[in-house]
């Protein structure tokens, strides 16, 4: 990548400006060191936000130790776990409070790979395209899935269809975790109405981002499954994000209705 600078704070190049990475965590202790240091390996003028909700296993602590020996790593607080989309837009309304030009989303897992953060990058510049949004797509020709239940990827892949055909929106993983926004998009779309999770959350903002008419581009993407820790996901996130999207799906709908009573 051109122009990376030094590893405290130094812009990866004057397009993009400081880069934040935002990770959330709840019970991660034995993931967020090995992935902050993969993550630096790969990007190494990259922030990080480790946005902890109280974890009980001593997450939040051994972040605070990471961030006394790397200005590069940063750590908010959350008493409560208030979920994903929760902690996401506290660590963006924090990235936006300060001069970062990029905030990513990745997981404390690793099914996230670091090392294909520069390729999400080099979308938003640009001579690479100049996209506004990119979303790291596991359903796009290069994306895959390593170690998923079939059943899970079934799921995902059904939830990203049915998000497609009711919102209209052409992207093939709306509903994946692994994106990266300019600031600007940030600013725009109004956070303090958000109020979706989980796989909803990732809906929401993608949505939010194509109705603002934001360029949205997909990268291919390894996701794999975590080998450490439990999963978050849950049945009550996904019949929220059923729920949500039928009711954004029905309001684009009748919004096109009306739309072509007023041009007769």
């Amino acid at each position: 990548m051109a122009d990376q600078r030094d590893a405290h704070g130094g812009h990866l190049d004057d397009d993009l400006g400081p880069v934040l990475v935002v990770i959330p965590t709840y019970n991660e202790r034995e993931n967020i060191g090995p992935i902050v240091e993969r993550l630096h390996a790969a990007v190494p003028a990259a922030h990080v936000l480790v946005v902890d909700d109280g974890s009980p296993d001593g997450t939040g602590e051994l972040a605070d130790e990471m961030a006394e020996a790397d200005e590069r790593v940063h750590v908010m607080h959350r008493t409560t776990k208030e979920g994903l989309g929760a902690a996401y837009i506290a660590g963006f309304r924090w990235a936006l409070e300060r001069d970062y030009g990029v905030i990513v989303e990745m997981d404390a897992d690793g099914s996230h790979a670091p090392e294909e953060l520069p390729r999400l990058l080099d979308a938003l510049r640009r001579d690479g395209g100049g996209a506004d949004v990119v979303l790291g797509s596991r359903y796009v020709p290069g994306g895959r899935v390593v170690n998923w239940p079939k059943h899970r990827e079934w799921l995902s892949r059904g939830g990203n269809i049915y998000s497609r055909l009711a919102l209209g929106a052409k992207v093939s993983d709306i509903t994946g975790g692994y994106r990266a926004y300019r600031r600007a998009v940030l600013e725009k779309i109004k956070l303090h109405n958000v109020a979706s999770q989980g796989y909803c959350f990732q809906i929401d903002l993608g949505w939010r981002a194509i109705e603002a008419g934001f360029e949205v581009v997909e990268v291919p993407i390894t996701f794999t499954e975590r080998e450490r820790g439990e999963s978050k996901m849950s049945g009550n996130i996904v019949r929220e994000a059923l729920l949500r999207v039928t009711k954004w799906g029905l309001r684009r709908r009748g919004e096109q209705v009306r739309n072509l009573f007023r041009r007769r």
